[in-house]
């Protein structure tokens, strides 16, 4: 039995953090898991912006909203979804996540969540496990599947390497070149080829 695990942001759907940094006017918020490996201290770093500038989840989701997939996602998805299951591995909140899952076509998918004070106000956010991707891998191995595994950042590096095939997709050029041993694609076409041929 095999099931595809796929990151959501930067693979299927635009970074969320910089579609809201160029819409709000502050380039900080670019900074994203192909920056910083250390995910608690990018989230920590992005709260500590926002309350700086008094923005909050009304905001975040209000440029959400008019965030399509990247071309050719879905259908991407929907042909992958008619030959094996697929589950969306994200470091991404439920409360950003639904208009893209629906553009998507309702997808499976795991993340986190947000703390939101009732003004609206992000205080905080859970993880719903630590190292989510690679837990969540080592999870569906040890209950009889066998994974297959794409992203695009530092922190997809684990459930690919864990996985029986891996690859990299939309990458940046340093962690292609930090990992010469990873297939890595720009094009769904391609991406598709090499998973079905992994199947």
């Amino acid at each position: 039995m095999n099931i595809v695990c796929l990151d959501m942001e930067g693979v299927l759907v635009p970074e969320i953090w910089i579609a809201f940094a160029e819409a709000s006017g502050i380039p900080e918020l670019k900074r994203t898991t192909r920056d910083e490996p250390d995910y608690n201290k990018l989230m920590d770093f992005r709260l500590n912006i926002l309350k700086e500038h008094g923005l909050g989840l009304k905001e975040i989701q209000a440029v959400i909203a008019k965030i399509d997939p990247l071309p050719g996602a879905k259908e991407f998805l929907d042909e992958l979804r008619s030959v094996t299951q697929v589950i969306i591995l994200s470091d991404t909140f439920e409360q950003f996540a639904q208009p893209l899952m629906k553009k998507l076509g309702w997808p499976t998918l795991f993340c986190n969540s947000l703390e939101v004070a009732p003004d609206g106000t992000i205080t905080g956010f859970r993880m719903r496990c630590e190292k989510s991707k690679l837990t969540t891998v080592k999870a569906l191995q040890s209950i009889g599947f066998e994974t297959i595994a794409s992203g695009d950042s530092f922190n997809d590096l684990g459930m690919i390497q864990a996985s029986k095939a891996g690859f990299l997709f939309k990458s940046t050029e340093q962690i292609k070149a930090d990992h010469p041993e990873l297939p890595a694609y720009e094009e769904f076409g391609d991406l598709l080829r090499a998973i079905k041929a992994a199947l």
